[in-house]
């Protein structure tokens, strides 16, 4: 978080925080809600400012109830989350997963798949849903311990009830040089749940509203 907003709360500690008036849509992006209407599914305005888009990312943090927020100075301003707190990003070329505000994930401990074609995933960071442009990219590089590729694995488990396997991106696949290749992750679990309970599950609220904050 800026200084300059840390030093801003401090000098003015009870500034109200709002609700409704900015989202995150479903790839990362950032919507302003002049009227107010975040909370009511209102689709909001984008934002063009690029020094402003990079002050919100810099100030994005969760409270302790699961609520994001921009700290904007002094302010919190809660925003609206279409698919989770972070949109994560899959870069082919690296084998790198970032959030949308760029942030690397160094950590993934479980990975979820919805009933909606959707996968999240729970980082080091806080819970993320894997941008739908970049999923199949990605899902060629989630294997099991029997190589058997995400779609393969998803496929195999819609026949039966035995638990799902634990999955790791198989980043040895990008040399980064001839002499370096990046390591393989450690395996993280794979499990199902309904697109309406992801929230729930993953400890977010997607919508906050007054009386949440």
């Amino acid at each position: 978080m800026d200084q300059s907003v840390l030093d801003a709360i401090a000098r003015w500690p009870d500034v109200p925080s709002v609700t409704g008036w900015l989202s995150l849509n479903c790839r990362g992006l950032w919507r302003l809600h002049p009227l107010g209407d975040a909370a009511r599914g209102g689709p909001g305005e984008s934002i063009a400012n690029v020094q402003i888009l990079r002050f919100i990312d810099r100030n994005y943090a969760r409270d302790a109830h699961g609520a994001w927020y921009f700290q904007n100075g002094p302010q919190r301003v809660y925003a609206r989350l279409d698919a989770a707190p972070y949109i994560i990003r899959f870069d082919p070329g690296t084998g790198m997963l970032s959030t949308h505000n760029g942030l690397d994930v160094t950590r993934v401990d479980d990975w979820i798949a919805d009933d909606a074609g959707n996968l999240y995933a729970g980082t080091d960071l806080g819970p993320g849903r894997v941008d739908d442009r970049d999923l199949p990219a990605l899902a060629d590089f989630l294997v099991d311990a029997n190589a058997r590729t995400l779609l393969e694995v998803l496929e195999d488990s819609a026949a039966t009830s035995g638990p799902e396997p634990s999955m790791r991106l198989m980043r040895a696949q990008f040399a980064r040089a001839v002499t370096e290749v990046v390591p393989e992750t450690q395996g993280a679990p794979l499990s199902r749940c309904p697109a309406a309970d992801i929230p729930a599950r993953m400890g977010f609220i997607a919508n906050p509203t007054a009386g949440h904050v």
